[in-house]
């Protein structure tokens, strides 16, 4: 990029909070290796988006020495923190959701250097949300939530109200993001507002599990029935990543076989949550296959047919 270009690119539209942070920012956009940078500032008192910081400065690097760099900055009441990022630990990120922030920032975040339109096209990206990212990540989100499930529910019945309580609480989030990733969105930090904005039927679960007055055990009972209902038109959409892997060969998979897939390795470790569940709807089959010893059975797993 040119000299002039890059500078003029620094010089739009600056605030306040730009204007103090751009030595810092500025001696990272020199860096030919820089291929972005955004800026993020806190819209609220709380605000777990910037972790409670003002600013946050989001640097996006080719062939970075460190996969995530971060450093914390105060200057008078205000404070930013920097985080450096590989292009490659970002584009993991993105991929396998294992830092939800950075997706937020991206989207939402002002551009204050780009370089060969990098971070515009990166924004576009995201936003258009192609459907096979969306079908890995409702996979993702639809293992948390059934292992959850069937967690709290042995909790239950084990007379564990309070731990059931608490997994099933979390097992909700799961299912909250689910019905935000069918509209085609990426789910927030603050992930409650957003659903109550997409999918009231789910936001009412939510809301009816904190705020009723009934006992601790009818309250896990009644939504346990709710999240039924509600994940049954949705068992379909949410299994489909794992049924076109199942589909790649015609014999049936043992569970390590499957588990050990590359493409199943985002959500490999809550995989029996969802082969479970989706084996009580009949949705994956049990194929028993002969071991050395005539009392056990190897136990494998293929699609259901139809």
């Amino acid at each position: 990029m040119e000299k002039d270009d890059y500078e003029g690119k620094l010089l739009k539209g600056e605030s306040l909070l730009e204007d103090i942070l751009r030595p810092i920012y500025q001696e990272r956009a020199s860096n030919r290796n820089t291929l972005g940078i955004l800026m993020i500032e806190k819209r609220n008192q709380v605000s777990p988006e910037t972790d409670n910081f003002d600013s946050i400065l989001l640097v996006i690097v080719k062939d970075f020495e460190n996969d995530w760099l971060v450093k914390h900055y105060e200057f008078g009441s205000k404070s930013a923190a920097l985080h450096i990022i590989d292009q490659e630990q970002l584009d993991s990120w993105i991929r396998n959701n294992t830092y939800r922030r950075a997706v937020e920032w991206i989207l939402n975040g002002k551009i204050i250097y780009d370089r060969n339109e990098y971070v515009t096209n990166l924004k576009e990206m995201l936003q258009l949300f192609p459907y096979e990212q969306r079908s890995l990540r409702l996979a993702m989100e639809f293992s948390k939530l059934t292992h959850g499930y069937n967690e709290s529910k042995h909790l239950y019945e084990t007379g564990n109200y309070l731990d059931a309580y608490s997994r099933l609480l979390r097992s909700l989030h799961y299912l909250g993001r689910i019905a935000i990733l069918e509209k085609g969105y990426h789910p927030e930090v603050v992930v409650w507002n957003q659903v109550k904005r997409i999918d009231t039927q789910v936001y009412e679960i939510y809301e009816k599990l904190i705020r009723s007055t009934e006992s601790i055990e009818v309250k896990i009972e009644q939504t346990f029935r709710e999240i039924d209902l509600t994940l049954e038109p949705r068992v379909a959409t949410c299994a489909e990543h794992l049924l076109h892997v199942m589909q790649t060969q015609d014999t049936p998979w043992g569970f390590g076989e499957l588990k050990t897939h590359p493409d199943i390795e985002p959500y490999a470790y809550d995989l029996v949550g969802i082969v479970e569940y989706l084996v009580s709807k009949n949705i994956i089959q049990v194929v028993l296959e002969d071991t050395k010893s005539s009392d056990v059975k190897h136990r494998k797993y293929k699609a259901a047919e139809g």
